[in-house]
């Protein structure tokens, strides 16, 4: 049995004024390659497939023609929903791409056979049990009661999604066993754990959310292919629990960062082998630093990975001189006729002396919504049990705006 790991395609995107189509489209079209030329029994894509839960038509237009151009590989497809996902535009579409080899789980059933999937390979024969596990919900899986902390409520939504994964792995071992007892037992997920390394993309499940699963209370299925957390890694140094990253880099933190999809291979229940597949960069994105003299040399070299008709797009950050208030036209007189295009230009300053009301003026489109927020937050003089509940507080006003936008 072999499957390809990926998640966070984030479609759609919408990067400081640009489009990812086009570095999306080549994506798919390699990764419709890849299932091919490795013979590919299932791809599991661990939720956040679009940016927004009302993507541009562009976007899913492009998520069809994957599905369709995919089904002639002979490679079927799982699609879990992320925290960025609509449920109702996921499962809008979920009984007619049955037909096309493809399995849509939006979000938590209440009936958890819906979650368990058999996986065939492509002559047809079972080949694995997958627990179909996408983003959880608090309200999907736990009820709210008056009183409780902001702690009580993290651990009740931790024992709650313990429960989840340990019911639908029960159920699973079942399943395997109807089955003559030889099959690969796999699990998803789309939430952070703890020690994973994330990114400034990476906008955070805030709850009544989770902030971080321990490792210690995923069942011990066979692979977990996780999503959410955009820069592949291994899960507490764990070989068989992973994340795969999104595939292009969804910001400028990112953008050194070897992205790619996992290649696992399973013999009989055990887990075989793992390969990266690392996926091409199809659009340059270079973040210099530096003072006004060290960034000429920088913006420079940059520039060499473009050309007139595929410009590097480029975030200067500035230290040393960013008390200047012409620090763009500076910039711009330094990116004269190189095929470069700057995005963001951001002000180097330590935390302590970061000021919304700063000399520097930075704009809000220098600064990310957490910036703001951590800026504002850090101008004042406060205790840190009040600190901890206004960050409870904003991450909760968070968490309901991205729900409301679903």
């Amino acid at each position: 049995m072999r499957i390809l790991h990926s998640s966070d395609w984030h479609l759609g995107q919408h990067f400081m004024g640009k489009t990812r189509q086009a570095e999306h489209q080549a994506f798919t079209t390699w990764l419709i390659e890849q299932c091919a030329a490795h013979a590919v029994d299932a791809l599991i894509i661990a939720g956040d497939i679009f940016d927004t839960g009302a993507p541009p038509s562009y976007a899913r237009e492009l998520y069809n023609e994957f599905i369709v151009a995919l089904r002639a590989t002979g490679t079927q497809l799982v699609v879990l929903g992320g925290n960025h996902d609509s449920v109702a535009m996921l499962g809008e579409s979920r009984s007619l791409l049955t037909h096309l080899n493809t399995r849509v789980i939006p979000s938590v059933t209440r009936d958890l056979n819906e979650q368990l999937l058999v996986l065939q390979d492509r002559a047809g024969n079972p080949a694995a049990v997958l627990c179909a596990i996408p983003f959880i919900r608090p309200r999907d899986v736990m009820s709210s009661q008056a009183g409780q902390s902001a702690q009580d409520k993290q651990l009740s939504l931790q024992e709650a999604i313990h429960d989840h994964y340990q019911q639908l792995y029960s159920l699973a071992e079942q399943r395997r066993d109807e089955l003559g007892g030889a099959l690969p037992i796999i699990a998803t997920g789309h939430l952070t754990t703890v020690g994973a390394s994330a990114s400034e993309s990476v906008r955070e499940i805030y709850v009544g959310a989770l902030e971080a699963f321990p490792t210690s209370a995923f069942p011990p299925a066979a692979y977990i292919a996780l999503g959410h957390i955009h820069r592949p890694q291994k899960v507490g140094g764990l070989e068989h629990i992973r994340y795969s990253g999104s595939p292009i880099p969804l910001s400028f933190d990112e953008a050194k960062q070897s992205k790619e999809v996992l290649l696992v291979e399973f013999h009989g229940r055990a887990l075989h082998s793992i390969q990266a597949l690392a996926v091409p960069r199809s659009q340059a994105l270079v973040s210099v630093r530096g003072n006004l003299e060290e960034l000429q040399s920088a913006i420079t070299s940059a520039a060499e990975q473009g050309t007139p008709e595929q410009t590097v797009w480029l975030e200067v950050c500035v230290s040393g001189d960013d008390y200047l208030s012409d620090l763009q036209s500076r910039i711009q007189a330094m990116t004269e006729g190189l095929p470069v295009e700057v995005l963001r230009i951001r002000r180097e300053r330590g935390m302590a002396k970061a000021s919304l009301q700063g000399s520097a003026k930075e704009t809000l489109d220098e600064l990310s919504t957490d910036e703001v927020f951590a800026q504002r937050l850090s101008s004042e003089t406060l205790e840190a049990d009040l600190q901890q509940r206004l960050q409870g507080l904003y991450r909760q006003v968070v968490s309901e705006l991205q729900e409301g936008d679903e």
